[in-house]
């Protein structure tokens, strides 16, 4: 049985542990969980047309490229990619699209929508380290973004990133 004075003592207890101790764990996830569930992968493809005028090829997505798997939209997760960085400072790249292969985006047409993914960063991540592929960690948001290397479909803002080891 428990006494006011266990009672309380347990109640400050749990008043002074770190709110961290409480978090949910991240959800690690990974680029074919952005499409809606029962979309297969090349349903979201379309075909494309080349502009030579420009020299680049403009991919033509059909509607399933700007469909969002609803069951991430505000979910805690973890997924790995790579850094297009927009916005970078002296302390290091504070807004990027994150890509799922090097060089989308910038050397290639860029991917759907539903696989490309806003990051604003609660800490900088490095300007040396553009190349490795990296996990970020926070808060996803279906949200649709037109930047000038393409659209976006979803938003995190990173609270933790780390390389990603092979």
């Amino acid at each position: 049985m428990l006494t006011r004075r266990s009672t309380l003592s347990l109640l400050s207890a749990a008043a002074l542990t770190p709110r961290a101790a409480f978090a949910a764990s991240a959800v690690e996830i990974m680029w074919e969980d952005l499409i809606p569930p029962g979309v297969p992968y090349s349903e979201i493809i379309g075909e494309g047309e080349l502009d030579e005028i420009n020299d680049t090829w403009n991919p033509i997505y059909d509607e399933n490229g700007v469909k969002f798997n609803p069951n991430l939209d505000g979910a805690y997760i973890r997924m790995p990619g790579y850094v297009i960085p927009l916005d970078v400072s002296a302390e290091g790249v504070t807004r990027f699209i994150l890509a799922p292969y090097v060089g989308a985006c910038i050397h290639t047409p860029p991917p759907p929508a539903n696989q490309l993914v806003m990051v604003d960063t609660v800490n900088p991540w490095p300007g040396d380290a553009l190349w490795d592929p990296v996990w970020v960690t926070g808060r996803m948001q279906a949200n649709l973004q037109s930047t000038e290397l393409g659209q976006t479909g979803y938003h995190i803002t990173a609270t933790s990133m780390t390389v990603y080891v092979w």
